[in-house]
């Protein structure tokens, strides 16, 4: 029995060695690779093996039952590791042929402003990268090679029930900046703000800020220009700034943070508009049986969650802010993981710490 104990131990630090091996190696791999290289077949085995090897452990080594804080520790490791499995594609594959569960592992969903959208592409982020989205005729979106701009026809799963975006949005860590470059090399930043000045010297005079745009356009009337603010459309953020040049005169310029402008042989400064981004949020609603059952705005790391599947704000419209992109995850096995590491965690503080106090105190009472 002494020699079956024995063995068992050393299997198990010899797995959980391999385990680390591989942890440490897919962090070099890449994301994309690491998670096939986790989902394959060989590996599938491994996982097998070392849930049986932990779940043999409470046969052998009663002690692993007796003392509490123990069990906690190696019954959260195994609901980790049952967690991570059943989360796993084999794991989904697995729980549709006995339980005919039939749910999506992941995937990414594209939604434009307005329209709402039940199909995932089930492609690997490695693929999606190099496509372009275009919304069709019907609503939905359609993946075109950024090489040679051709339709690529992807693999699409459909969820029984539709995400519609309602509202996309940036914000921005406030105020932006505003940088002035001279012809000598000569460069200041100043805040934007409506009424800010910078004094430049003698010889450049003073730039002052007038107005920011989030939708700048020109509406031209005859021979009358006027910038405005549209209310509807892509996103054009500029600010209009005034120059004050040492003579007294002034000219009026709009500078735009996507579209730099061209300095001419004349001109004596240029511009530059930048805002960094501090999040970005879609309004999304669920629907389903046509009609809406939950709503929520997502930000990164706040997902929507329904009907078993986490939707993630992942990417957006860089261009135009007008669709956003979504990662979509089973929550398969999630909880199970999450329920392992609280075991773990109580049960490591509790062997390592709680109980030493508890039984220093117990010492010192009596």
């Amino acid at each position: 029995m002494r020699k079956v104990n024995r063995a068992l131990m050393w299997a198990a630090l010899f797995l959980i060695l391999v385990l680390f091996v591989f942890s440490v190696a897919g962090a070099f791999v890449g994301a994309q690779r690491a998670q096939r290289f986790f989902n394959s077949l060989p590996l599938s085995f491994f996982w097998i093996l070392l849930a049986a090897v932990l779940v043999g452990g409470f046969a052998i080594f009663p002690r692993l039952v007796r003392v509490r804080t123990l069990l906690l520790v190696h019954a959260g490791c195994v609901l980790i590791l049952l967690g991570g499995m059943a989360g796993s594609e084999a794991g989904h594959k697995l729980q549709k042929a006995l339980f005919g569960i039939d749910k999506i592992k992941s995937g990414q969903m594209v939604i434009y402003e307005g329209y709402s959208e039940n199909r995932l592409v089930v492609a690997t982020g490695e693929q999606t990268e190099n496509f372009s989205f275009v919304l069709n005729e019907r609503g939905h979106v359609d993946y075109y090679s950024r090489e040679d701009r051709k339709l690529v026809p992807l693999g699409y799963e459909e969820l029984p029930f539709s995400i519609e975006l309602g509202d996309f949005r940036l914000e921005y860590y406030k105020p932006g900046r505003l940088t002035i470059h001279a012809r000598d090399d000569q460069r200041w930043t100043m805040p934007v703000g409506v009424g800010s000045e910078l004094a430049l010297g003698p010889e450049l005079g003073t730039v002052a800020i007038i107005r920011t745009f989030e939708r700048f356009r020109f509406i031209i009337e005859d021979d009358h220009r006027e910038a405005v603010e549209a209310s509807e459309g892509s996103l054009n953020p500029a600010v209009e700034i005034s120059i004050e040049y040492p003579d007294g005169s002034t000219t009026t310029r709009y500078v735009f943070e996507r579209f730099p402008g061209h300095r001419h042989t004349d001109d004596k400064l240029a511009f530059s508009y930048s805002r960094t981004i501090s999040d970005y949020i879609s309004d999304l609603k669920v629907i389903a049986d046509s009609r809406a059952v939950k709503e929520k705005s997502i930000e990164v790391n706040k997902p929507l969650k329904y009907g078993g599947y986490h939707f993630y704000q992942s990417d957006y419209d860089a261009e135009g802010g007008q669709y956003t992109v979504l990662q979509v995850v089973s929550d398969t096995g999630l909880y199970t993981v999450y329920g392992g590491y609280i075991l773990l965690c109580i049960g490591v503080f509790g062997h390592l710490w709680f109980k030493p106090v508890f039984e220093r105190e117990k010492v010192k009472s009596e």
